[in-house]
């Protein structure tokens, strides 16, 4: 998931330069930085001095050169503590979840802990590498796509939630996504989604192989709501549970399969048309303005979901609140004129089946 929130402030205006026509100026009409870092540059002998100037954006320009991209490109600073933190801990979340066999909730003392890691270690290593595989190869499509574009933006923060059923609530890039045109905020917007489907698809894949469902759910099992992807797999791979591969409880997971469900409910979730979701930028760039339509009837359309199945209500209405407060419309870009070229609008128009199969509508039961 992208968000977009400036990140670093843009440099000032530059003082204009002289044409290749005009005189080139003398030391005492350039810019002085302030610093006390200004160096004479010398060229051959008789030649005028020049002199090297640090601007705000960390290039330097000679006084009298030709002004190039790079010379106005800002650096940017992104920091690697906090990222790596939350790394570590989403690591150690996934990790003890896989362990507890996605049940967390039910663990009540230090020894049963000791026990369950002990015992399942292997299976909790097996579902964070898979899990966090999916997350970062989601999150670094649209970082790739930043750093091509030059749009300032974060390394990927994962959110660690070691009390839950999946480990974690994904993971995000913040950027300045008012400096990318409509071209470039399609290209970050869907990269994500389609980069993390490459690498959950042959996870599910083994998950599903794997599944064994033989034995009927256990009274009071948590079960998972499968979406049309996975329903697809277990029927085509398991044609005689083809009338159970609506739901999955708990106790049949094995982690690649659970990391397959986890990495379809995330890009899933991400492509709704709505906000700063990834969805929301490939719509906004598909459509422009007129995209602010299709989010209005998405969040209506969900609200009457919400109201209409109470029983999804606790697990769906944060998120839709979330979605709300972060804003329903897209911001405009830095261009919306910019036209998207056949294979992108190909592209774009066929990624809003993204949602439709892989978003796990009625999510879990119990």
């Amino acid at each position: 998931m992208s968000t977009s929130s400036p990140l670093e402030p843009r440099p000032p205006e530059q003082p204009p330069l002289a044409s290749p026509s005009s005189p080139v100026p003398n030391d005492s009409d350039l810019p002085d930085s302030g610093d006390g870092r200004d160096v004479a540059a010398r060229q051959s002998s008789g030649s005028p001095r020049r002199k090297s100037v640090d601007r705000p954006s960390g290039s330097e320009w000679i006084a009298g050169d030709e002004l190039r991209a790079s010379h106005l490109r800002s650096r940017v600073r992104r920091r690697l503590t906090l990222p790596l933190l939350l790394f570590i801990a989403t690591c150690l979340s996934t990790f003890w979840v896989g362990a507890a066999n996605w049940r967390p909730q039910l663990i009540n003392s230090p020894d049963m802990m000791q026990h369950l890691i002990s015992t399942n270690w292997r299976q909790g290593l097996t579902y964070m590498g898979a899990v966090l595989a999916i997350l970062l190869t989601h999150e670094m499509g649209h970082f790739l796509q930043t750093v091509r574009y030059h749009i300032p933006a974060s390394y990927p923060l994962c959110i660690p939630v070691p009390f839950s059923l999946i480990g974690t609530m994904g993971a995000v890039i913040s950027m300045d996504g008012m400096r990318a045109n409509r071209k470039q905020i399609f290209d970050i917007g869907i990269a994500g989604p389609l980069a993390g489907l490459v690498v959950a698809a042959p996870i599910l894949y083994i998950g599903v192989k794997q599944l064994d469902l033989h034995n009927p759910p256990t009274p009071h099992d948590i079960q998972l709501y499968n979406p049309v992807i996975v329903r697809w797999m277990i029927e085509w791979m398991h044609p005689q549970w083809a009338d159970r591969a609506a739901w999955v409880s708990v106790s049949q997971l094995n982690p690649y399969f659970m990391a397959g469900w986890v990495g379809m409910l995330i890009t899933g979730l991400n492509m709704l048309p709505v906000s700063q979701l990834d969805g929301g930028h490939t719509i906004y760039a598909l459509f422009g303005r007129d995209a602010y339509k299709i989010a209005r009837a998405f969040i209506i359309i969900a609200i009457a979901y919400v109201v209409l199945n109470l029983d999804q209500a606790a697990i769906w209405t944060p998120m839709l609140i979330l979605v709300i407060l972060l804003g329903i419309h897209h911001p405009p870009t830095a261009d919306d004129s910019v036209e998207l070229d056949d294979f992108r609008w190909i592209l774009g128009v066929a990624s809003m089946a993204i949602p439709v199969l892989c978003f796990p509508l009625q999510a879990i039961k119990q």
